[in-house]
């Protein structure tokens, strides 16, 4: 009877718990099930009422008085005392900076017809300085890559942007520095402007163009200025991390020795960092060198400036010459600043050896270099470039050749692929967003965002949508939004299988790998010049730019999550009698989930700043509106109104996916 008794018991107690466990376990995927239907459902039935759709040349009474703004600054630029003797000033003096830098290297100053220092001066510091603070291999790619870009026809181009990025890098760093120190030693200060450091890397590039226009005008101060800040916030977090990374010991050591905390700072902390600090300005000199480039569209000189101007003329040969030095420039720039951070770690090992014959040499190739550039300031042969750049020419005519051969043999496939993608997955999405009631869409997104990355991140959403509204941009950054998630997919799909594969397999990674960082160096602009040769002026060029330049990081992200899973558990999964599909499948990605998802995170927002650069070469909505407000001035308010629609966008993923990565690893 007792037996009896607890059988029912055990019964009542076990049957309500699998269907408790089953529902933790698919309340999220059916949850944004049901999201997804409800709104084909009212899709079906609203279709093309509320969209709030916005003609190309109609105003919102935001985007007017964005314009009546600028118009009256315009107006009291010089009488306004906050303009007079605050943004004017330092305007002035980042001016007065960029105006010596091309003097001394690019453009003709003052009686001169030739810059103070020619191209053989250039070339020698080049060699001398890579190899100073390199080693001799990066002292040649170094001197090989600035003797090309004079071969190429584009030195001043080459030297007028490099002349803003080292411009942009200086001021950067004289207020990243300090301020990465303050993150480093104070928890306080950290938690204040990690926020701060966020929100500006989450904002594409294009977003700094419009408002400091409105500050500095345009030219090459206000792009030095947007530069700056761009590349400021990966010094100010890497110099935080490095002061950090030193251990507690080692400065508890240096105070038990009676060392101040100013002298613990200079002969400790700081010492110990370097190599870390010396990575940080790796990454704000390649920062600098994709914002200068792309600040091209507020009339800065350089390189950036003969990029846009042959990709809104479509002379596909120009671009691609132009867009070489780019990526030259970017390769030299990475390796000698990635080799200074290594010579900071030899050094450290073995420092008595390194000076010692290391001194001699330093000073004989500082006196070449100081006999080449008295001779390029002396003499015309040694300062300006010899030749009329007829290897540019040949690479110019070459890769117009090419795209000519491309569009007569390839015309057919490029083109069956760019129909099936747009036609089978791109525009029915757009118009499920576009042409569903702007209130669908916001409800739908707020629900998502609740459901992927919860409350707060609701929150947020309805924050960023209700803004989005505001700014009378809605059905472009609708449009812009299909693009963006879209593009993510595909950079999902790459990067899943290519970074399976190099976390499962070492030599595939050894080879993969490389390539994967050189991708990651080159600007923006560069990854439109082939695409453009292939599918033509479209949105569909602009998305598969955006593929290309966001799968790299994603790739690299899941085959470190991928890597990261224990051995004993694959080797355990593989006892049980597990395939390799069922591996992949059932062990590896599952517990690689907050990998997939920072690598979701981080496609979104590569791809988003991608997509709107994509505005140059037909992609449309916000990229458009943003070169547009560049160009004419009526449309000004519009692009500034663009600006900010791309912000709360790249906010918005950010959140959601940060969030939904937060919810992963927990």
């Amino acid at each position: 009877m007792a037996v009896v008794m607890e059988k029912p018991e055990t019964t009542q107690k076990a049957a309500p718990a699998a269907p408790a466990k089953a529902a933790r376990r698919i309340s999220r995927p059916m949850a944004v099930g049901a999201i997804l239907v409800v709104w084909l459902l009212l899709f079906a039935v609203l279709r093309g009422r509320q969209t709030l759709t916005l003609a190309a040349a109609d105003l919102t009474g935001l985007h007017r008085w964005f314009n009546d703004v600028n118009d009256s600054i315009g107006a009291h630029r010089n009488s306004n005392p906050l303009f007079l003797y605050f943004f004017n000033e330092i305007r002035l003096v980042i001016d007065n900076l960029v105006t010596f830098v091309q003097d001394l290297i690019s453009q003709p100053s003052g009686p001169r017809p030739v810059p103070q220092i020619g191209w053989l001066g250039v070339v020698g510091i080049a060699g001398y300085v890579s190899w100073a603070v390199g080693n001799w291999r990066v002292a040649l790619l170094a001197v090989a890559g600035f003797t090309f870009f004079g071969l190429q026809g584009l030195w001043q181009e080459s030297m007028d942007t490099l002349a803003l990025t080292l411009s942009a890098v200086l001021v950067a760093l004289l207020f990243a520095i300090p301020l990465g120190v303050w993150a480093g030693l104070s928890d306080r200060f950290n938690r204040i402007v990690t926020p701060f450091l966020d929100f500006m890397q989450t904002m594409p590039t294009f977003v700094y163009l419009a408002p400091l226009t409105l500050f500095f005008l345009i030219g090459g101060a206000s792009a030095v200025i947007a530069t700056a800040i761009y590349a400021a916030p990966p010094a100010i977090r890497i110099t935080a991390h490095a002061i950090r990374s030193v251990p507690e010991t080692t400065a508890e050591a240096a105070e038990s020795l009676g060392a101040t905390r100013r002298q613990a700072l200079l002969k400790v902390l700081l010492p110990m960092s370097k190599r870390t600090v010396v990575m940080g300005v790796n990454q704000s000199i390649m920062a600098a060198l994709a914002m200068v480039t792309i600040a091209a569209l507020i009339d800065a000189p350089g390189l950036g400036k003969t990029v846009v101007q042959a990709l809104q003329s479509l002379d596909v040969g120009t671009a691609f010459n132009a867009g070489l030095a780019i990526v030259v420039m970017a390769i030299v720039l990475d390796r000698v600043t990635t080799a200074a951070s290594a010579r900071q770690e030899a050094a450290r090992r073995s420092k008595n050896r390194f000076l010692r014959w290391r001194r001699p040499l330093l000073g004989v190739g500082a006196a070449v270099t100081a006999v080449l550039v008295y001779l390029s300031h002396t003499y015309v042969w040694a300062a300006e470039f010899p030749g009329e750049g007829s290897t540019g020419s040949s690479i110019a005519s070459a890769a117009d050749t090419a795209t000519t051969w491309a569009q007569d043999n390839l015309s057919g496939l490029t083109n069956a692929f760019r129909d099936a993608l747009t036609n089978g997955l791109l525009n029915p999405f757009q118009s499920l967003l576009t042409d569903s009631p702007w209130w669908v869409v916001a409800a739908v997104l707020v629900a998502l965002a609740v459901v992927l990355g919860g409350v707060r991140s609701g929150v947020t959403t309805a924050v960023c949508v209700g803004l989005l509204v505001g700014t009378g941009m809605w059905s472009d950054a609708m449009t812009t939004l299909a693009s963006t998630l879209v593009a993510t997919v595909l950079v999902m799909v790459l990067g899943m299988v290519f970074g399976v594969w190099m976390g499962r397999s070492t030599l595939v990674d050894r080879v993969l790998r490389p390539t994967l960082d050189a991708a990651q160096v080159m600007p923006p602009f560069v990854y439109l010049v082939p695409f453009l040769a292939l599918f033509g002026a479209t949105r569909f060029t602009a998305i598969v730019a955006a593929v290309v330049y966001a799968a790299p990081v994603a790739i690299k992200i899941i085959a470190d999550g991928v890597r990261a899973v224990p051995e004993t558990t694959v080797e355990a999964a593989t006892s049980a009698g597990c395939n390799t599909w069922q591996i992949i499948t059932k062990v590896q990605l599952p517990m690689s989930r907050s990998a997939l998802t920072l690598a979701t995170n981080q496609g979104l927002i590569y791809v988003l700043s991608m997509v709107v650069v994509g505005g140059l070469v037909g992609a449309g909505a916000l990229g458009y509106d943003v070169v547009a407000g560049f160009s004419q001035g009526e449309l000004y308010g519009k692009g500034l109104a663009a600006g900010l629609a791309i912000v709360l966008l790249g906010v918005m993923f950010d959140r959601i996916t940060q969030a939904a990565a937060r919810r992963a690893s927990a």
